[in-house]
């Protein structure tokens, strides 16, 4: 199902530990890095993911979510739309409970694998903003 309102999403950002960072850019002017730095310095362990980088920063990157040495509480996507619904289905094989995508991203196919899954889905909407909005 598609998570809109505040109280979910804030329950959702309180209560997430780990979060698994699809897209994660090796470039520090890239969105996807800034953003991961700036949630590591609000508390959460993020784990890159990106099949071409092997570390960032002096963090282990993953070639993908099958990958992770545990569970997740939250995918966050920084890919194309078209790849969301593929990252669905990776999302929900492990389990995560949440799946986040980015500002613009947004998938029809994707929204409806999250729903037949119960999967919260979160979609264009930054994880950064939202954070920052509701929890300070």
């Amino acid at each position: 199902m598609t998570t809109s309102s505040d109280a979910v999403l804030k329950t959702i950002l309180r209560e997430a530990k780990t979060i698994a960072l699809v897209g994660h850019s090796p470039k520090p002017q890239r969105p996807s890095y800034q953003i991961a730095q700036y949630l590591r310095s609000v508390g959460y362990q993020v784990y890159p993911i990106h099949p071409a980088v092997k570390e960032i920063e002096g963090h282990q990157v993953y070639a993908s979510l099958a990958d992770l040495p545990g569970p997740v509480d939250i995918v966050n996507v920084f890919r194309r739309a078209e790849f969301l619904p593929g990252i669905t289905e990776e999302a929900i094989a492990i389990q995560a409970p949440t799946l986040w995508a980015q500002l613009d991203v947004i998938h029809p196919e994707a929204e409806a694998l999250a729903s037949a899954a119960q999967l919260n889905l979160v979609m264009d909407r930054c994880i950064k903003i939202e954070h920052q909005r509701l929890i300070g």
